[in-house]
């Protein structure tokens, strides 16, 4: 008796603490990656600090300082990045930028490649709609993908949808599937919904699922028998 609650008291702290856990890895990742941006200039500013102010200069020089102020300098540099992008100043400096980024070969494949699937997954495609379920790994098996582009194919004049499906519960990483629009699965969710349905691991999900492309010419026969 004893054991089977020393069990059942294990098996429900870890489900109680697992939340937190996954909730704790999303966030290390993603204030890790912001100090990692603010890291260099803070031991700058730290190496000028050492010759003005020694002794506060050590104080700060600890990891857990560095990144804290790694952490701040890079959300106040976010902050004026967007505060600057929402004027025409800042616009056009912005727009200087990109230019200038244009012009060098392997930077603009990759800058300009990232810079519009942020700006797709903002607007809704025409003829689809952005969250989607498609057949994958296999046929039979659902996961959820963004739509980011669709295309003509040549020859057939197919509609192709370019779908990029994250992984869980790390949605930055994942795979890039072209499948016919056909073949999609349309949801009504928004990609706040997804995106927790998917850091979740499907705990956070809407009440219903829509069906699949293939289930409802089968329920429209059961229903004429």
């Amino acid at each position: 008796m004893q054991r089977l609650r020393f069990k059942r008291y294990i098996i429900t702290g870890l489900l109680t603490f697992m939340p937190l856990w996954v909730t704790w890895l999303v966030f290390k990742f993603i204030l890790g990656v912001l100090a990692e941006l603010g890291a260099p200039l803070v031991t700058a500013l730290l190496g000028t600090l050492g010759f003005v102010a020694p002794r506060t200069a050590d104080q700060l020089n600890h990891s857990w300082a560095t990144f804290v102020l790694a952490l701040l300098l890079t959300l106040l540099a976010l902050y004026l990045i967007g505060f600057l992008a929402n004027r025409v100043v800042g616009q056009r400096l912005l727009h200087a930028f990109d230019t200038l980024l244009q012009r060098i070969p392997l930077v603009q494949t990759i800058y300009g490649g990232t810079k519009k699937l942020t700006a797709v997954l903002q607007n809704k495609p025409s003829g689809t709609q952005r969250v989607v379920l498609v057949d994958f790994p296999r046929k039979g098996m659902k996961a959820v993908g963004f739509v980011t582009r669709v295309m003509t194919e040549q020859g057939s004049g197919r509609e192709i949808a370019a779908v990029y499906i994250p992984t869980t519960p790390n949605p930055t990483g994942g795979y890039l599937e072209m499948v016919p629009v056909e073949e999609l699965t349309p949801t009504d969710w928004t990609m706040d919904q997804a995106m927790a349905f998917i850091i979740s691991g499907g705990a956070a999900a809407p009440d219903t699922l829509p069906a699949s492309a293939t289930a409802l010419p089968a329920a429209s026969s059961g229903d004429r028998e």
